[in-house]
């Protein structure tokens, strides 16, 4: 097998022999283990406790959002590294572009003031708004976008976990900020990556596909880079490496970006993920068709087969039970491949569970509600897949269930 730079590491840090086996190396480490114990007593927690003793198996329904960021830098090696070994079946690479318009691994095109170090570094004074200390009752701020680098000068960042000190007064200071639920431990010395190094790590690491083309921050076309080149070249890498398209599912929350692959590359575009942002309408509802820009119906009409909006727009509460919403239902109802995010993205459940589960809070109030939550997306609701912060908890579950 020839490696890549990145899967050279990858080796480095799994062994060889477990990028040879998909399945060698793999562990659930404590976490779902200690989520099971915060559970209420009932018939779920008594399965989940009877699957304590099963060997890990890698699966498609565990996907890593970002590879592991729960606790790793995202979109690094280390986070990706630490999501196959946990099991996760798919791996993703949100894409953007440099100045140079070549692709890489970011979650935003203006993300770099947040995710590295770049405001401590000289190329900060090429960010769109370089850092700016607080004062008084203003905030620290700062813009950093990887059109501002070229491909050469973005590979020369640090990446780091995604927070910011906003009552910064030095750009140093404002590199911190990590949530204390997550943690700096795994932070130093990682390893960022082109979305070309992102194929060739997942497919040594035996995981599979799903990368996210992100809205640029920047006018398009953008110095003759059109918006469909951009999704066109997203495709083109993994065409160039030999990748089938029934490895890969494509997101976007552009619709016309789903579309033209559609159009365009109908086999990869026959697995492309239109991702639902439709919360920001105003007036919308889950649970209110006529809020609703499309129908499942029309959605699959145009060609769809995979929507993935968040996991709270696909449940709501009847008779103090979680259920499945309207938009579950009718998704179902138009035969619409279902995946969601983002499991553990956040932290401690004890609040109700913050934005991701805001139609399901009153019935939140432990840890490992992360667990109830699941199984009633994967049972009731159906889904084919979980973006996961720790992908081990959803393999357990995955493993356990014969998912």
């Amino acid at each position: 097998m020839k490696l890549t730079t990145p899967t050279l590491l990858a080796a480095a840090l799994l062994g060889s022999s477990a990028i040879a086996d998909t399945n060698a190396g793999l562990t659930y480490g404590p976490r779902p283990a200690y989520l099971i114990s915060q559970m209420a007593d009932g018939a779920l927690k008594d399965k989940l406790l009877s699957c304590a003793n099963q060997t890990p198996t890698r699966t498609d329904f565990s996907i890593g959002h970002r590879g592991a960021p729960l606790m790793f830098p995202e979109h690094t090696v280390e986070s990706n590294v630490a999501a196959a070994q946990m099991g996760a079946g798919i791996l993703e690479c949100d894409v953007t572009f440099t100045a140079d318009h070549q692709l890489v691994c970011r979650h935003a095109q203006n993300d770099l003031h947040t995710t590295t170090n770049i405001v401590a570094t000289e190329l900060g004074q090429k960010c769109t708004t370089p850092f700016s200390p607080a004062q008084g009752d203003a905030s620290a701020t700062a813009e950093c976008r990887t059109s501002d680098l070229t491909l050469a000068e973005f590979q020369t960042l640090r990446p780091k976990m995604d927070a910011a000190d906003s009552a910064a007064t030095s750009a140093e200071d404002y590199l911190g900020g990590t949530a204390d639920w997550r943690t700096d431990l795994y932070a130093k010395n990682a390893t960022l990556m082109t979305h070309a190094e992102s194929i060739a790590l997942f497919r040594d690491l035996g995981a599979k596909f799903t990368p996210e083309l992100k809205s640029p921050s920047v006018e398009m076309p953008h110095n003759g880079f059109s918006q469909q080149d951009y999704a066109q070249a997203l495709i083109n890498e993994y065409k160039d490496a030999g990748i089938p398209a029934s490895d890969v599912w494509a997101q976007s929350f552009n619709l016309e970006d789903v579309l033209y692959w559609i159009e365009n590359e109908p086999e990869f575009g026959a697995q492309a993920v239109y991702l639902m942002d439709e919360y920001d309408i105003e007036g919308y509802s889950p649970q209110d068709p006529s809020t609703w820009p499309n129908t499942m119906a029309e959605l699959k009409d145009m060609g769809i087969n995979y929507i993935a909006p968040p996991l709270w727009m696909l449940l709501t509460v009847e008779n103090g039970a979680m259920v499945p919403s309207a938009l579950a239902t009718a998704a179902k109802d138009a035969e619409l491949e279902i995946v969601t995010w983002t499991l553990e993205r956040s932290g401690p459940l004890g609040n109700g569970g913050g934005w991701y589960h805001q139609t399901v809070t009153d019935q939140i109030s432990q840890d490992g509600d992360y667990f109830t939550v699941l199984d009633v997306l994967a049972q009731d609701v159906g889904i084919a897949g979980m973006f996961s912060d720790w992908p081990a908890t959803t393999t357990y579950y995955a493993n356990c269930m014969g998912l």
